[in-house]
């Protein structure tokens, strides 16, 4: 009878230690002995310029070029957006002009700020992580600001066809090349998270794509310097076809590690840059930077061509000088901040920004979209 005590109460032991590991294994933090469950919450945005808020103005000290940090971070961005519960803190690590390994954990070594997934590390034994929002990819090799000053060249050389009749045949192939280096940057972040605590059913690792900043439904008299210098052929080829490519490769890119995905592909749609009042005849728009233009029908989330002029005078700010062009406006990103909002506070997988009859963006889940014009 001892021998049958012993052994009922062997199997109560190995019982409550399987059942500690499961209550363990779901914990948002890391180990035990920090108790986790009393760190404070935050949400944590990586990447480039959608994320940083490139276009919003007002960048914190040290991002506007001082020691060649160009991260243009703003009050504007998404993170700043966020519908949060009281407490919760917000921490953006995006970087303008990012590519997908500064990202990940080998970054270029010359950056100025190094690995963001190696300040993500660090922030996740600090703070209970509940969202990582990571958009990154158009830097790598689709190269999309170098497409789109591509475009404008073939508009002052008058370029037949305009830049997408070469763009179209390589950019499925760039798309391509630009997954897998997404894939390994979104696989860093997961491993980071991991080795800090955290199981992946404890926190959301969101990926969201781009919002095409032109499209074609723009007057003639904005297709110059003063605003939009494309042809109208390369402006449809940019929103209808560049654009959404490029979103489905980081769609597969989010699938291959299991994250969430925000498909931003038609945010934009009638909110474009030069889709607002035309300027007065010879004179070129005047809009501060981070500043929407008028607001009201017609109401633009992006900026049209953008030269800070001050910055022509200093060579080490020069080749920056237009760096805030066809980027969100301080409008576009509360827009699409308060998309990613609603994301966050969603459980669907996979949604898109999309307006509602008001015209304001809405996180609608992808089983309840209704097919694209």
């Amino acid at each position: 009878m001892r021998a049958h005590k012993s052994r009922f109460l062997a199997l109560l032991a190995v019982c409550g230690v399987l059942a500690l590991a499961i209550l363990v294994s779901d914990q948002n933090v890391p180990s035990l002995p920090q108790q986790p469950e009393r760190l404070p919450a935050a949400v944590v945005t990586l990447g480039d310029s959608t994320l940083s808020g490139e276009g919003g103005g007002n960048y914190e000290a040290g991002t506007n070029g001082a020691n060649d940090d160009w991260c243009h971070r703003s009050p504007a961005a998404a993170v700043h957006q966020l519908q949060l519960p009281p407490g919760v803190s917000r921490f953006n690590l995006a970087c303008s002009g990012a590519q997908a390994k500064l990202v990940g954990l080998q970054p270029s070594p010359e950056h100025a700020e190094g690995s963001q997934a190696a300040r993500l590390a660090e922030l996740a034994s600090r703070y209970r992580i509940t969202d990582v929002v990571v958009q990154v990819g158009a830097n790598d090799d689709p190269g999309f600001t170098d497409a789109v000053n591509r475009c404008v060249q073939a508009w002052a050389r008058r370029v037949p066809g305009g830049c997408s009749a070469q763009l179209s045949k390589t950019w499925p192939q760039r798309v391509e090349q630009m997954r897998p280096k997404v894939v390994s940057a979104l696989r860093d972040v997961r491993s980071v998270m991991e080795r800090a605590g955290y199981t992946p059913q404890s926190y959301s690792l969101v990926v969201q794509s781009y919002a095409s900043p032109v499209g074609p439904e723009i007057a003639p008299q904005l297709q110059n310097l003063s605003g939009c210098p494309f042809q109208t052929g390369d402006l449809r080829w940019i929103r209808d076809t560049g654009v959404p490519q490029l979103s489905e490769g980081l769609r597969k890119a989010a699938g291959a590690v299991d994250a969430r995905f925000l498909d931003l592909s038609r945010a934009g749609v009638g909110h474009e840059a030069c889709t607002g009042p035309s300027p007065q005849q010879g004179q070129p728009q005047q809009v501060p930077p981070g500043q929407a233009s008028p607001a009201g029908q017609g109401e633009e989330w992006f900026t049209r061509l953008t030269v800070d002029w001050e910055s022509l005078q200093y060579d080490d700010r020069a080749p920056h000088a237009m760096q805030e062009s066809f980027h969100a406006n301080a409008a576009g990103h509360a827009q699409l901040g308060g998309c990613l909002s609603q994301f966050l506070n969603d459980d669907a997988r996979r949604a898109a920004c999309l307006p509602d009859r008001r015209g304001d963006l809405q996180a609608v889940p992808e089983d309840a979209r209704v097919p694209a014009p």
